[in-house]
Formats: C-alpha cells, sequence, structure tokens
C-alpha cells in the first residue's frame, strides 16, 4: 500500500496525542506518582503478553548483562526522572504546552549523542534547535506588564517541561546504547529488541515510582486508585495509546517510510493536540499558539535534513 508508512506516523501522531490528553486528566485524578506506577505496572504486563504470545516465552531474552544496565539507566532518567517532570508538567501548565516543550527532546537527543557516541552536530542541527526554540518561545512569551517581554506560563511548570524533554532526548540516546550492547536475539524476532529493552527500563520505571510514591505519601493513594473505575480506566487506556500501540507503531512506521518523514510526522502532536485541548479543558486557542507549534514542529523535521 502507498504511503502506508506516513498513515501509520501520523496515527502514531494522534495515539501520542491521546496519551497527552489521557495523562493530564491521569494525573489530576490520581496523582502524577500513583499513575505512573500503574502505567509502568500495565506496560510491563502487556510486554509479557506480547512475548509470551510472539516467542512462547514471557521474558525477553538476548540481553547481555551490561545492555540490562544500560536500559535500567535508560529507565531511571527517561521514566522516573523523565516522566515524573513531564505528568506534573501537564498538571501545572496542561498537556498542549506540555507537548510542544517535548519538541525539545531532538535537541537534547542531539547533544547527548554528541557528547556520548561522537556523533557530529551538523549545522542543520544547529538550525533546527534555534528554529524549534523560537517556535517555543512565540508560544509561551508574551508582553508583560513592566517587562517587554514575560512568560505567559508558570515558571515551574515550564522547568518541569524544559526537565521531561531533556529527560527523554538522554533516555533514548541510553537505550540506543543499552541495544548496540545485545549479544543476540536469541532466537527473538529483531523488530522485539526495542520492546524487549522497554521492559527493562518499566522495572526501573516500576520500582522508582514506588519507591518516590512510598516515600512522599505511602501506598494508600495506589490503593484508592485501584478501587477508582473511572481513573484506572484512563491508566489502562494511556498505557495503551502510550507506550505499547504509540511505541509499537512507531517502530513499525520506519519499517515502510524513511525514518526522518516517520519523526516528523510523529512529532505534530502539538498542533493536533490544539483543538482537543480546546474542546475537553477550554483551553484558549491563538494565532501565536498556531504559529509556535507550527514552527516548532517545522524545526523538529530540520533535525532529519541534516
Amino acid at each position: 500500500m502507498s504511503y502506508l508508512g506516513e498513515l501509520i506516523s501520523i496515527g502514531v501522531a494522534f495515539s501520542w496525542t491521546a496519551t497527552a490528553l489521557l495523562s493530564e486528566f491521569g494525573s489530576k485524578r490520581l496523582g502524577n506518582l500513583t499513575l505512573n506506577v500503574l502505567r509502568m505496572s500495565l506496560t510491563l504486563l502487556f510486554s509479557l503478553v506480547l512475548f509470551g504470545v510472539v516467542t512462547g516465552n514471557v521474558l525477553p531474552g538476548g540481553a547481555s548483562a551490561e545492555a540490562i544496565g544500560w536500559m535500567l539507566l535508560s529507565g531511571i532518567v527517561g521514566y522516573v526522572i523523565g516522566d515524573f517532570c513531564l505528568f506534573q508538567c501537564y498538571i501545572i501548565i496542561g498537556s498542549r504546552f506540555g507537548q510542544l516543550f517535548m519538541t525539545l527532546a531532538p535537541l537534547s537527543a542531539a547533544l547527548t549523542a554528541w557528547v556520548t557516541l561522537g556523533q557530529q552536530m551538523t549545522r542543520m542541527s544547529i538550525v533546527a534547535m534555534l528554529v524549534t526554540l523560537f517556535g517555543i518561545g512565540i508560544s509561551v512569551l508574551g508582553r508583560g506588564e513592566h517587562h517587554r517581554v514575560s512568560l505567559s506560563l508558570p515558571l515551574r511548570g515550564v522547568l518541569f517541561a524544559t526537565g521531561a524533554a531533556l529527560c527523554q532526548g538522554i533516555g533514548l540516546v541510553l537505550s540506543k546504547i543499552g541495544m548496540d550492547h545485545y549479544v543476540s536475539t536469541d532466537g527473538m524476532a529483531e523488530w522485539l529488541v526495542p520492546f524487549s529493552a522497554n521492559f527493562y527500563r518499566c522495572i526501573a520505571g516500576i520500582i522508582g515510582f514506588s519507591l518516590l510514591l512510598y516515600f512522599r505519601k505511602g501506598l494508600a493513594p495506589l490503593s484508592q486508585a485501584l478501587h477508582d473505575r473511572k481513573g484506572l480506566s484512563v491508566a489502562i487506556a494511556t498505557t495503551i495509546f502510550g507506550p505499547f500501540v504509540g511505541v509499537g507503531f512507531s517502530l513499525m512506521a520506519v519499517q515502510y517510510t524513511a525514518a526522518g518523514i516517520a519523526s516528523t510526522l510523529m512529532a505534530m502532536t502539538p498542533i493536533i493536540i490544539l483543538l482537543p485541548a480546546h474542546f475537553i479543558f477550554h483551553e484558549r486557542i491563538t494565532w501565536r499558539a498556531i504559529i509556535g507549534a507550527v514552527i516548532s514542529v517545522v524545526g523538529v523535521s530540520l533535525f532529519f535534513m541534516g
């Protein structure tokens, strides 16, 4: 089928839009840490089912001790720190602005790969960073009462959103390093390797979020969430659309089209989320927000042209 990869990529962008909106609702209802413990647990459960159905063995194989170590580190950075910051920014500034800041993730990944893997930073990559930052700036900066330019969002929300994007980029590079250390696929299909990697990342996520929840609020919120039908349904939907369907189909998309095209189309979430955020959370949409989101997505696309 012509343009199958492009269609899948657009579908992934919608899937991640749904994840962001559901995560904002779930974080406000259940709490950041509680929702993430449920997400990590459900993702791990879905992964076990996937491995059991596809390979006949519920546990993934082929990972060396070094690979597992890198994946656990990736889980701590990308999930525990990154998703904590992301879901916290959803509570403070909403999923629409949160997803806008996530366009900084390629910038973070490029810088991390430059430092750790020696990958070259092209001129186009630098231009892409500046364009992405410019787009975000248009959306979140406005004219202040006492200054020509001021931040139109709470600073805490902006810091959490920026931290989330930086951690996602760093976590992605750590995952790549870990997957490069796989000794074999151990009879497992090659496309399952990222899911195997995510399995170990989720283990780190469950441990990290459970400890944070225990020491901050105890386990009572988790017990309450398990009896909250609506909250639990949102957690399940968030997991399906995000770590499970989103990851799976994003991997499938790059099999049918160029990685750059797929990545650009999947990065359209900040644009797609504008209307749903308006109707669901009654957020006001301005021309400044639309233009800023478009420019940020253009900036992301430039990363894959260098």
